[in-house]
């Protein structure tokens, strides 16, 4: 569908000479105010269009969806089973793209083939001129830029321009029907509308996209409010339903309603917003609409870098650190340090399918494979649900010990311990447990060793006059289900 495109240079004249105005998430500063310019029409052709039921393209291989911890802010990482590569959103202007190229870098990125903008907000364009400066100058370049097609008054509006510009990278106004190519995904564009909604209100027509892999999917909303919602839910219904939501406008109350939530039917959502902000995202309504429909919540304000694996079956969801996901005990954790990196560990998987099924083999240190041990090996062997003093100030002293009972090593990666109320655990990659030996699983934060676990819980779990230890493989078959008294 081809568009009618103004001059990309006038738009970089007007746009520098614009009133700095802040994204969804502070004001950028500096500038002089002038009027509003009419929808700015970038180069190049627009990508196919299709239709919002394309059928779901072949499963070979998996799809990794990023979502980086950037803060007060948003930046999504998505590499298909061939590697191609997409990026939603750069992070805020404030650190000018530096957590995302950090990021980029030590993930070997070497080359952005789609870069999509959700709006022009300053929370979200932030990182678009150094990201693009590095891959067009230090990289293999930017396949092409999407964009929903209004402006901002900001100076990062306008250093986005000047860098698309200056290497002159081809710019799509992208809009609901678009449908942009990404091998072994299938990416539909929902927004926004032709016309624009809300007198052109930046964050209700950001750009959303469903990304369908096999029998998974993710909804990215930008920061879509109570109005693309709405026309979101009345234009698709059901068929908005996704594996997975990434959380609208960082868990603000005008987001997340409980209409769209419904159509969604997520069986996760991911938040990105800073620890402690000034927003209070997400707001206690938001996380109060997640508990309603028991909706476990990641939130890289406590979770850090969140990592999606799908295999086209199931969906392993992986964290830098661990911490609640009960929406009322989100906030129970330590914040996570922005731009830290590190490794991620599984935490969870969502469905059935080759990433959520039980290793069958083990390595031994000799490089041989023998088969696993029988589930029902593992047994708890002690509870100390009453910890020292004050359970809250103590809670590594609350702990469950399981034992291995049988004659070969246990392969424990994926497996999840619950209690009663089902606030779960997921024993990391890599867990193996030797015939005869035991792990300690304590309630709150640790580095993990091959004899002692950490939680990550904020608050005790087990309650001290009586509870059910259930462990589960992750096919979802019960190995262990132990009351105490």
């Amino acid at each position: 569908m081809s568009r009618p495109r103004r001059s990309r240079s006038l738009l970089i004249v007007v746009a520098v000479t614009m009133l700095l105005l802040a994204g969804c998430s502070g004001a950028d500063p500096g500038g002089t105010p002038t009027p509003e310019p009419t929808t700015p029409q970038a180069s190049g052709t627009a990508p196919a269009t299709t239709t919002a039921t394309a059928p779901a393209p072949a499963t070979n291989g998996t799809v990794e969806l990023h979502f980086i911890n950037v803060g007060q802010s948003v930046s999504t990482l998505i590499v298909s089973p061939s590697g191609e590569t997409m990026l939603v959103d750069t992070g805020h202007y404030r650190d000018d793209g530096e957590y995302v190229l950090q990021y980029l870098q030590a993930h070997g990125i070497d080359r952005i083939d789609h870069l999509v903008v959700s709006h022009n907000d300053a929370d979200h364009i932030g990182g678009n001129a150094a990201i693009i400066e590095y891959y067009e100058t230090s990289a293999d370049g930017i396949g092409a830029v999407y964009d929903p097609g209004i402006a901002a008054s900001t100076q990062t509006y306008a250093a986005y321009l000047d860098a698309v510009e200056a290497h002159d990278v081809t710019l799509y106004e992208t809009r609901e029907g678009d449908r942009i190519a990404f091998e072994g995904v299938d990416v539909q564009v929902l927004g926004p509308p032709e016309p624009y909604l809300e007198n052109e209100a930046r964050n209700e027509n950001s750009i959303v996209l469903k990304l369908t892999h096999g029998q998974t999917s993710f909804l990215l909303s930008g920061d879509a409010e109570d109005d693309q919602e709405a026309y979101l839910v009345e234009q698709y219904g059901s068929q908005l339903d996704s594996t997975v939501l990434k959380a609208g406008h960082h868990g603000a109350s005008s987001s997340s309603s409980g209409r769209f939530l419904d159509a969604v039917a997520p069986a996760a959502v991911v938040i990105s917003s800073g620890y402690d902000n000034q927003y209070d995202h997400p707001t206690p309504e938001v996380l109060q609409r997640l508990a309603d429909r028991s909706l476990p919540a990641y939130w890289t304000g406590t979770h850090g870098d969140i990592v999606l694996v799908s295999d086209g079956s199931a969906v392993s969801i992986r964290t830098q650190h661990a911490a609640p996901t009960d929406p009322l005990a989100l906030r129970d954790a330590d914040p996570a340090t922005v731009g830290s990196g590190g490794a991620v560990t599984e935490r969870t998987v969502l469905g059935g399918g080759s990433v959520a099924t039980q290793t069958e083999q083990v390595v031994t240190d000799g490089g041989t494979t023998t088969a696993s041990a029988d589930p029902a090996a593992l047994a708890v062997a002690d509870v100390n649900a009453d910890a020292a003093g004050d359970d809250r100030e103590n809670l590594n002293d609350e702990y469950v010990v399981f034992e291995n009972t049988g004659d070969d090593p246990l392969e424990l990666s994926g497996w999840t311990v619950e209690d009663e109320v089902g606030q779960t655990y997921t024993f990391p990659d890599g867990t193996t447990l030797d015939p005869g030996a035991t792990v300690t699983l304590h309630t709150g934060s640790g580095t993990d060793t091959d004899t002692d676990l950490y939680w990550g819980s904020g608050s005790p779990i087990w309650n001290n006059d009586g509870d059910t230890v259930i462990v589960r493989t992750p096919d979802g078959t019960v190995v262990v289900e132990e009351t105490y008294e």
